[in-house]
């Protein structure tokens, strides 16, 4: 019948009768599926009797994304030599009780697997993306990256060769971004938790072995101070994974003894940190990179407990910024502040950005320029200014549009299962509780300019953090700087010199 059907309405007789917009007779009428069927999901989450949280959040598909958090990063190395967890994140899916690397990759293969570690200033992230058929495979997979690494002697030492290599990289970049994000945390947060480097030192590369990573593991990798997320499966089936191979595992550390984690609360302290390096011969390449001399300005913003967390990244995204060749119409934030007052105006500068980090005590704002550095000064000069009209009343079309960017970056980052993996695990890790989207883009729209002006005030009260990078002749001194974050109008002392 169906062929039957079908001819009918193809040949040329029957054609003209039945206009476009009707549906064809005699076939069933069609299911859409409904949009908002994925805000039905809450996040599920359980706890198991050793501690270990499991959350979950289903979406559809024949992929997940499952991995194990930990409330562990650069911040609570301050016992031991920092760089700990920069050699985790190197050592990670290596040698276990499954066999050696390769053979964890062919185990995850057959599944369609790939793994990744990541590990910041306050969280490490053993992931894994793989078809929800090997989810037994993959939690017992992770449990043994986690609690059962082998650390052989020849697999540190490996690690100690990377991780040099990596420091040299850092230092010849032709991006310095990361190397001024560590000297800003190093400055704002001088010695303490976020402020105790990320990457390793190169004078501990040698002191960190088997024994010290243990010692390190045996505080911090426990399972009230983890979670164990997954994204696109059923929570049941992911709860039952997680008792059969995370419930009574003893880590090859021996027992866990949370006795001596460092619990302090990041302290802000403001400073500047300062490295003179000569830029000329970052980029030798077919086209040559001017040398710029970097400036990193931050004032302290709040954690991201905070209400006030969402005005500052409204604020964040009002400041907006990028790099003076970015291409790319109006919706790619060409009206944010830092392009309109800054990029279109001094075409010498090339690059302001902003940026907001922010951890569970603490968090910092700051705004990132580069120029030649013969216009050092100037360039300071117009980012404090920047700071002091973030004070002044925010227009309520330029309110508006970053609270709209705010919330299709958020619903765009969404869309994606390993972000949604990631947002899940962090937000319990640290709140036990998980805000699902709507909620957030609630709090968005609910921000208003009295809320930038009060959090602005808030902030300009802090002393300032300073990262500066490249020839320093022209930097202004700290105090100048902090002066002119004090005045009304950003401006810098005035210096009088004899000599011009």
């Amino acid at each position: 019948f169906g062929i039957a059907a079908y001819r009918k309405y193809s040949t040329g007789g029957g054609y003209p009768n039945i206009s476009l917009s009707t549906p064809l007779p005699g076939i069933p009428k069609p299911v859409f599926a409904s949009v908002d069927g994925q805000e039905k999901y809450e996040t599920k989450i359980t706890t198991l009797e050793n501690g270990l949280r499991v959350a979950s959040q289903n979406k559809f598909g024949q992929f997940c994304t499952v991995g194990i958090l930990i409330n562990s990063g650069s911040r609570h190395e301050a016992k031991y030599p920092s760089g700990i967890g920069h050699f985790l994140e190197k050592l990670a899916f290596s040698v276990t009780q499954y066999g050696s690397k390769d053979e964890i990759l062919l185990t995850l293969e057959k599944h369609g697997g790939i793994c990744d570690c990541q590990t910041s200033r306050d969280t490490t992230m053993y992931a894994v993306s793989a078809e929800v058929k090997g989810l037994d495979t993959v939690v017992s997979l992770l449990s043994d990256a986690v609690l059962q690494p082998r650390l052989l002697d020849e697999e540190v030492e490996m690690i100690r060769m990377a991780v040099r290599f990596e420091l040299e990289d850092l230092n010849m970049r032709p991006d310095p971004e990361p190397l001024l994000t560590e000297m800003i945390h190093a400055a704002a947060y001088r010695g303490n938790t976020v402020g105790l480097p990320r990457f390793c030192p190169a004078e501990n590369v040698d002191k960190i072995d088997k024994a010290v990573l243990h010692s390190y593991l045996r505080n911090y990798y426990c399972p009230e101070r983890m979670v164990l997320a997954g994204v696109g499966i059923e929570h049941e089936q992911l709860v039952d994974c997680a008792r059969k191979h995370l419930l009574d595992v003893k880590p090859v550390w021996g027992a866990s003894s949370a006795t001596n984690v460092d619990l302090s609360v990041a302290q802000y302290t403001g400073g500047i940190v300062k490295m003179e390096k000569d830029m000329s011969d970052v980029s030798l390449g077919p086209t040559p990179i001017p040398e710029l001399t970097h400036i990193m300005i931050g004032l302290e913003s709040c954690s991201f407990l905070e209400e006030d967390f969402i005005p500052f990244a409204v604020l964040n995204m009002m400041m907006g910024g990028g790099g003076s060749f970015s291409a790319g119409g109006p919706g790619k934030g060409m009206f944010t502040r830092l392009y309109l007052n800054v990029l279109n105006r001094h075409h010498w500068m090339y690059n302001a950005t902003a940026y907001h980090h922010s951890y569970e005590d603490s968090g910092l704002l700051c705004i990132h320029a580069s120029a030649d550095p013969r216009q050092v000064r100037e360039m300071v000069e117009i980012i404090t200014r920047e700071f002091i009209q973030m004070g002044g009343s925010a227009g309520e079309m330029e309110l508006e549009r970053a609270k709209t960017q705010l919330k299709s970056m958020l619903m765009m980052n969404l869309e994606s299962r390993p972000v949604i993996f990631e947002d899940v695990g962090r937000q319990v890790l640290s709140t036990g509780k998980r805000k699902l989207p709507h909620e957030l883009c609630d709090l968005i729209s609910s921000v208003t300019a009295s809320d930038i002006k009060r959090v602005t005030t808030k902030m300009l009260r802090s002393k300032p953090a300073v990262a500066a990078l490249g020839d320093l002749t022209e930097l202004p001194t700290y105090e100048h700087i902090q002066a002119a974050l004090s005045s009304k109008d950003g401006r810098l002392p005035r210096i009088y010199r004899l000599f011009r």
